[in-house]
């Protein structure tokens, strides 16, 4: 039983991902992460990991610095190895399902410095938003837009975590036609991405509404539309997640129809002394 590591993504294993795939819900995370690494993003010092028993993939997991480390819903009896494998590697923290990522960071030695509790929700049937309003895929022109939204959305919501520049993922998203854009009066006032159907399977985020456009009603007509957009992009499985911190946008997606799965956390540790 051991784990493995390459940070080629030729060298990840078929295996590997087919073990992500048999669970895209819990997995729905490295599956997207992935996918974007074969167009080029997260190019500096990743590292993949498999974890093999009998000659079986059992766990996989991805690291693309500055972000933290990305578990799947790996076994808990893989989780202290990995921690014990990784060693020196300075991962910022650890995000991934609750259990996983609490048993990760007890067994790295090092102090858990901010968490951010989370919740995965998976789309019921979609009903209609909380008010009228109109929602476009955005394009082009709205790369810069979306970009500062980006990273107002980033400083917002985790503070606590490195990231690199947003720029080049959102040019990559808005040519894939991931982002769509709630208006009022032709102006825009609310984004909400979505991930390119993986074996049917959609998530929708960010969801950012700036300030000054706050209840208002649009971070429900956005949702409903990148809802809409996956949905007519092929996603029959669509799941978001939202911070537990928030009351205001879990009710506002479960009014929308998504239901809860399961806990998650993104948990920031202190350097090593």
């Amino acid at each position: 039983m051991v784990w493995r590591f390459t940070a080629s993504l030729d060298e990840f294993p078929g295996a590997a991902e087919a073990w992500l795939r048999r669970d895209p819900v819990r997995n729905t995370v490295p599956l997207t992460v992935l996918g974007r690494m074969r167009h080029g993003l997260w190019q500096d010092d990743p590292l993949l990991g498999w974890f093999t028993s009998g000659g079986e993939v059992r766990a996989a997991m991805l690291h693309t610095p500055p972000s933290p480390l990305l578990l799947g819903d790996i076994p808990l009896d893989t989780v202290a190895p990995l921690a014990r494998e990784l060693g020196e590697r300075e991962a910022t923290g650890v995000n991934g399902p609750l259990r996983q990522t609490e048993a990760f960071a007890a067994a790295s030695g090092r102090a858990e410095t901010a968490r951010v509790s989370m919740r995965l929700y998976r789309l019921g049937a979609l009903r209609p938003p909380s008010r009228e309003g109109a929602a476009r895929v955005a394009g082009e022109r709205d790369v810069e837009l979306i970009t500062q939204w980006m990273r107002e959305f980033l400083a917002e919501a985790e503070p606590e975590i490195g990231h690199d520049d947003p720029a080049a993922q959102v040019k990559h998203r808005v040519g894939q036609g991931e982002f769509v854009l709630a208006e009022e009066a032709g102006r825009p006032v609310a984004m909400a991405g979505f991930s390119r159907p993986i074996i049917g399977m959609s998530r929708i985020g960010p969801v950012y509404t700036p300030p000054e456009f706050r209840r208002r009603g649009y971070g429900s007509v956005v949702t409903h539309g990148a809802s809409r957009v996956a949905q007519e992009a092929g996603a029959d499985l669509l799941l978001l997640f939202t911070d537990l911190a928030n009351p205001t946008s879990n009710s506002v997606y479960q009014a929308l129809g998504y239901e809860p799965v399961a806990d998650y956390a993104a948990i920031t540790l202190a350097a090593r002394s």
